[in-house]
């Protein structure tokens, strides 16, 4: 089978990019022919890069330059006709595209649509329903653009919390919506969580698309750590609102007794260090990437996910468990879809702090055999569950239910 791949960003910046080219990886395996489409970056030198297009950068110029640039991250014409011609010249059996818009834009998938060749899309966020992507702003979950109502981004400003970010991504969506550009080019749409299946069919109606289940891949042996019960609750990823650190604060000043370790960086690390300060319990270590985040997961006696948007597919929760550590997760999103497959951790309602708290007690108290069984059982779950064979054959049965 020829399979064409489609994503915004060739260089890996994050855990999208990892996923486009991971199942790239798990089907040249297998003997597939594939070919890969993103968006030209400087100096890139890939096989295959010459067909790669140009994206305009919304970010770069004044308002004028904004203005004249917002056409083209809306409907990219140079990349709809590049795809045409990679389509002619490679002659796909299916093409999966990834995450699109801005860069590349869903022109693609009309491109796709023209020459006869069905599109799965993989979700990885909700812009397909939210023209932030995130269901959340402002330190709050919001569904105000349900039912088309896209100009409430503008008038809640959450897009970085720009106006002019925000309008841009206000016509974006009334525009991709007008041309129901999503629901009328693409085959299959693919999630990682049912919660994500869930929503999207509550904005677009039930049995509108049709809806089928891929896991992200996750190389468990890659973030293997010998199994060892810690003494601190560890909070490891980005600092920012959505990801819940300030309610893991809370819940920390209540429960002096428990140790608690945070890893990162972002937007609120001052804001983080600043309350970390005035707590004796807690340290805030910066960023911590490979053996030095391993080192720190192998002190851990659990991870804990405070998230308050709906988290899709939180890798941090398979890299807990590959280190063999359980996890506190907050019922977020598709969270509880992995805590809860079996006795890898506890949940607890997002945003209160004094129910974190008390697990956060718990499990500092709980037997230490038992840490290590939960840990045991996690660990034998993600190596289980997250093998090539496995993507693979969940592949091949997508691929092949759209191409009859």
């Amino acid at each position: 089978m020829r399979i064409l791949l489609a994503h915004n960003n060739y260089t890996v910046q994050g855990g999208a990019e990892v996923f486009y080219h991971e199942v790239a990886r798990v089907l040249r395996a297998q003997g597939h022919v594939v070919a890969m489409f993103s968006a030209a970056e400087p100096g890139l030198d890939v096989p295959g890069v010459e067909h790669f297009p140009e994206a305009v950068d919304y970010r770069a110029g004044g308002l004028l330059t904004r203005v004249r640039h917002l056409p083209g991250l809306v409907y990219n014409r140079k990349a709809k006709a590049a795809m045409a011609r990679l389509i002619a010249e490679f002659r796909p059996d299916v093409i999966h595209a990834f995450a699109i818009y801005v860069r590349l834009t869903p022109a693609i998938l009309e491109a796709a649509k023209e020459a006869g060749v069905p599109v799965v899309l993989s979700c990885n966020d909700y812009k397909h329903l939210c023209p932030n992507y995130k269901l959340f702003h402002n330190g709050r979950n919001c569904e105000e653009c349900k039912g088309g109502r896209f100009h409430r981004a503008l008038v809640n400003r959450c897009c970085h919390g720009s106006t002019a970010f925000s309008a841009a991504s206000m016509i974006e969506a009334y525009a991709h919506d007008r041309r129901d550009i999503w629901c009328k080019n693409v085959s299959c749409f693919l999630f990682a969580s049912k919660f994500m299946a869930r929503k999207t069919e509550e904005f677009w109606g039930k049995d509108r698309v049709q809806i089928d289940f891929l896991r992200n891949p996750f190389d468990a042996k890659k973030y293997h750590v010998a199994p060892n019960v810690g003494r601190y609750m560890l909070y490891f990823g980005r600092l920012i609102d959505e990801k819940g650190v300030q309610v893991l604060l809370k819940a920390a000043a209540m429960t002096p007794e428990v140790p608690v370790v945070i890893v990162g960086d972002g937007p609120d690390m001052d804001q983080t260090i600043a309350r970390a300060a005035t707590l004796d319990n807690v340290r805030v270590v910066g960023p911590a990437w490979g053996d030095d985040l391993a080192d720190w997961l192998r002190g851990a006696r659990a991870v804990v996910v405070p998230s308050l948007w709906h988290e899709n597919f939180p890798y941090v929760i398979l890299q807990a468990f590959a280190a063999a550590t359980p996890v506190v997760g907050a019922r977020r999103g598709g969270i509880p879809e992995l805590v809860d497959a079996g006795p890898h951790g506890w949940t607890y309602e997002a945003s209160d702090a004094s129910a974190l708290a008390a697990l956060l007690r718990d499990v500092a108290a709980a037997p230490d055999d038992q840490i290590a069984a939960m840990g045991a059982a996690a660990q034998a779950y993600v190596a289980a569950e997250f093998t090539d064979d496995a993507i693979y054959t969940r592949l091949m049965a997508i691929y092949e239910r759209v191409t009859q």
